[in-house]
């Protein structure tokens, strides 16, 4: 399993967790299923989807990008909209190839793409993974 280094850990401030630690190697990869945002959903729960999607533009852009370590549920919320596989999907695969849809990210989130005007995720205050950390492999 692939560990995206740099990738924020969490949403700071909070218990969503963005990635996980080490792969599941008796059950496999937990599978990515897609799941509704329902309007009513908590403002918490927006800010998680808000927050991973633009840690995953800043971390990736638009170019494809290898499941790897990102935790399936928060990536869950968003796929088949703003995150879309590439090539044939298998849900369980951590080697599944992912890319965000710019457009439809825009669309969802048009907060995070507004000029000049970041988004105040924190992510400079976070103990999320660090370089240097040795793998749990």
């Amino acid at each position: 399993m692939l560990k995206h280094r740099g990738f924020p850990g969490r949403l700071p401030g909070t218990d969503f967790q963005f990635v996980i630690r080490r792969e599941n190697r008796k059950k496999g990869a937990t599978p990515i299923t897609r799941r509704e945002r329902f309007k009513d959903r908590r403002p918490a729960d927006k800010r998680a989807d808000a927050g991973f999607l633009s840690a995953l533009i800043a971390h990736f852009g638009d170019e494809p990008f290898p499941r790897g370590n990102l935790d399936a549920g928060r990536l869950s919320w968003l796929i088949g909209r703003e995150v879309k596989p590439v090539g044939q999907f298998d849900p369980a695969d951590y080697d599944q190839l992912l890319q965000v849809d710019m457009a439809e990210a825009e669309a969802a989130f048009p907060e995070l793409f507004v000029k000049d005007a970041p988004q105040e995720f924190g992510w400079d205050d976070q103990d999320g993974w660090d370089d240097d950390e040795a793998d749990d492999d």
